[in-house]
C-alpha cells in the first residue's frame, strides 16, 4: 500500500514527488539516444529533422516525466481523477509530442548506409505493416482504456508495481504507435490518405465519449482499493470518479483538437502534392504527344469528313 501523500494543495503539487524508477530509466535512455542520433544526423549534408522536431520530442519527454515522477505520479495512487489525468498524459499527450519529434527519422539519419537499408527492410516487413496499420493502432488506442478501467487491470496496476510500471510504459508505447501511424511524419511501412485518419478520429471521439459516460454513470471502479486508503481529505469516491470521467471525456477531446488540426493540415498538404503530380503528368503527356495530336477546340473539326466539307481540311 502506498503512503498517503496528504491533502492535495498548490504547495503539495510543487513539493511532492514520486520515484518511478522504471519509467525514469527508460526516459533517460530514450532521451539520450535521441539526442545522440540528432547530433550525429546533424553532421550529414542535410539534417533529417530540425530544431522544431527536437523541441517537440523534448516536450514529450518532459510530459512523460511530469506524469510519472511529479505530484501526478504520487497522487495517482490516492485519487481516481489524478490517475485519469496521468492516463490521459501517458496515452494521448506525451506520445503526440514524441511522434512529432520524428524519432524514426532521427535514428535512421544517424545510421550508416547499411543501417538505413536494414531499417528500411524492417519497415517494409509484413509484421511492421500490420503493427503500424492505422486500424491496428486505432483499435489498440480505443480498446486499452476500456480494458484498463472495466477489468481488474486497473486495481492490479495500483496495488502491484510489477503491473503498474509496465502499464505506464505500455500506455506511452501504444500512444506513440497510434500517432506514428496516423500522422505519418516519420517513414511508415505504407502511407494512407489522411482522410481515412479524419474518419477514424470521428469514430474514436464517439468511443471516448461512451467510455466517459460509462465511468460517470457506472459502478465505482476500484472501490475496495480506495476505501482501504481511509483517506480523510478530498472528494468522496463517487465525486472523485465523476471528475475523472470528465477528464477522460471532455479534456480528452480538448487535447485531441491539435491532433485534428495536424491531420487537416496534412490532408491539405497531400491534396496539394497530388494536384502537383497530376499537373506534371498532364504536362508530360502533352509534351510527348506534341501539338499535332492535340484536338481542336471544335468537335466537328476532329471528324475528317466534316472538316473537308466545311473547308477546314
Amino acid at each position: 500500500m502506498h503512503v498517503d501523500p496528504g491533502p492535495l494543495t498548490w504547495g503539495a503539487t510543487v513539493h511532492t514527488w514520486h520515484l518511478d524508477l522504471v519509467s525514469a530509466v527508460l526516459i533517460a535512455v530514450l532521451g539520450t539516444v535521441y539526442a545522440w542520433c540528432y547530433r550525429r544526423g546533424g553532421d550529414a549534408a542535410e539534417r533529417p529533422a530540425g530544431p522544431a522536431q527536437a523541441v517537440c520530442f523534448g516536450a514529450g519527454i518532459a510530459l512523460w516525466v511530469l506524469a510519472t515522477t511529479s505530484a501526478i505520479g504520487a497522487y495517482s495512487y490516492a485519487l481516481f481523477w489524478v490517475r485519469a489525468l496521468q492516463v490521459l498524459l501517458l496515452l494521448y499527450v506525451a506520445p503526440l509530442f514524441l511522434a512529432l519529434g520524428r524519432p524514426v527519422t532521427v535514428v535512421r539519419g544517424a545510421l550508416g548506409q547499411a543501417g538505413r537499408a536494414r531499417a528500411d527492410r524492417l519497415l517494409a516487413s509484413p509484421i511492421a505493416r500490420v503493427l503500424a496499420h492505422p486500424a491496428t493502432t486505432s483499435l489498440a488506442m480505443l480498446g486499452t482504456p476500456w480494458l484498463l478501467y472495466l477489468t481488474p487491470w486497473y486495481t492490479s496496476a495500483l496495488v502491484t508495481e510489477w503491473i503498474g510500471a509496465p502499464t505506464r510504459i505500455l500506455l506511452v508505447a501504444l500512444g506513440f504507435g497510434y500517432f506514428y501511424a496516423r500522422l505519418q511524419a516519420d517513414p511508415v511501412p505504407r502511407r494512407y490518405s489522411q482522410l481515412i485518419s479524419l474518419l477514424i478520429t470521428v469514430g474514436e471521439a464517439l468511443g471516448d465519449g461512451v467510455l466517459g459516460l460509462v465511468i460517470w454513470q457506472g459502478p465505482l471502479i476500484g472501490a475496495s482499493y480506495y476505501a482501504g486508503l481511509h483517506r480523510s481529505w478530498g472528494p468522496d469516491q463517487r465525486l472523485d470518479q465523476t471528475i475523472g470521467a470528465g477528464i477522460l471525456w471532455i479534456l480528452g477531446d480538448v487535447v485531441g483538437l491539435p491532433f485534428v488540426l495536424l491531420l487537416m493540415r496534412a490532408l491539405a498538404r497531400d491534396e496539394k502534392a497530388h494536384a502537383v503530380r497530376v499537373d506534371a503528368e498532364l504536362d508530360a503527356t502533352e509534351d510527348a504527344g506534341g501539338q499535332a495530336a492535340a484536338p481542336s477546340g471544335l468537335w466537328w473539326e476532329n471528324d475528317p469528313q466534316l472538316r473537308e466539307r466545311f473547308g477546314r481540311g
